[in-house]
């Protein structure tokens, strides 16, 4: 059956984010995973409250770049995308937390792009220019170490579990086609072959 529009848009995508695990080791994971989850904490009470919303890192100007970037890493289209996700939180939080070793990098990275971008559109900011505009200047900085922070930090912003506050309203799984369910099928063991008790993060599991 051919693809429909939203089915061509979201395939490349979501081949792309399949791929994108080699970035992230399990051993850093694991090593790192009480700030990523604090991190994704923080991105879902700033999403609560976003006309209140505050950044730990970023600046106002900083943060629209960023979460411009983002937003065309993961594009809203049939699925949610990195802005639906509130992906700039959980990277401004990740730069102030477990990822501060890279921070300054990371703006050093980001004033260059903002540098660069100007030269070539003195007008207006990259988060103020159209889609068209912003893909056509990343295709040229989407090799540098800033851009691969960025798609790093953005990835893990989209799919951190929603018992830990991140992947808002489970946008990133959307986009992955993932249903969070009990999938074991028994024999277990004796004593949890009629286990019933799986409780999906959606439906209101604590923490």
């Amino acid at each position: 059956m051919p693809l429909s529009n939203d089915d061509e848009d979201c395939a490349p995508r979501r081949s792309f984010l399949l791929s994108s695990g080699g970035l992230l080791t399990s051993a850093w994971l694991g090593a790192q995973w009480p700030a990523i989850a604090a991190a994704a904490h923080h991105a879902e009470e700033m999403a609560a409250s976003p006309a209140s919303a505050g950044f730990a890192f970023l600046s106002p100007a900083e943060a629209a770049d960023v979460e411009a970037i983002a937003a065309q890493i993961v594009p809203s289209g049939a699925t949610p995308g990195a802005r639906e996700a509130h992906a700039i939180f959980f990277i401004d939080r990740a730069l102030a937390t477990f990822f501060s070793a890279g921070a300054r990098d990371f703006r050093a990275g980001l004033g260059d792009f903002q540098a660069r971008y100007r030269a070539e559109n003195p007008a207006a900011p990259f988060a103020a220019a159209d889609a068209a505009a912003q893909i056509a200047f990343l295709h040229t900085v989407d090799r540098t170490a800033f851009f691969g922070s960025v798609r790093m930090l953005t990835i893990l912003g989209m799919f951190s579990s929603p018992q830990y506050g991140g992947n808002f309203e489970q946008a990133g799984w959307k986009l992955m086609g993932f249903e969070d369910r009990h999938a074991f099928s028994p024999p277990f063991g004796h004593y949890d072959a009629e286990y019933s008790g799986f409780v999906p993060y959606g439906a209101g599991r604590g923490s």
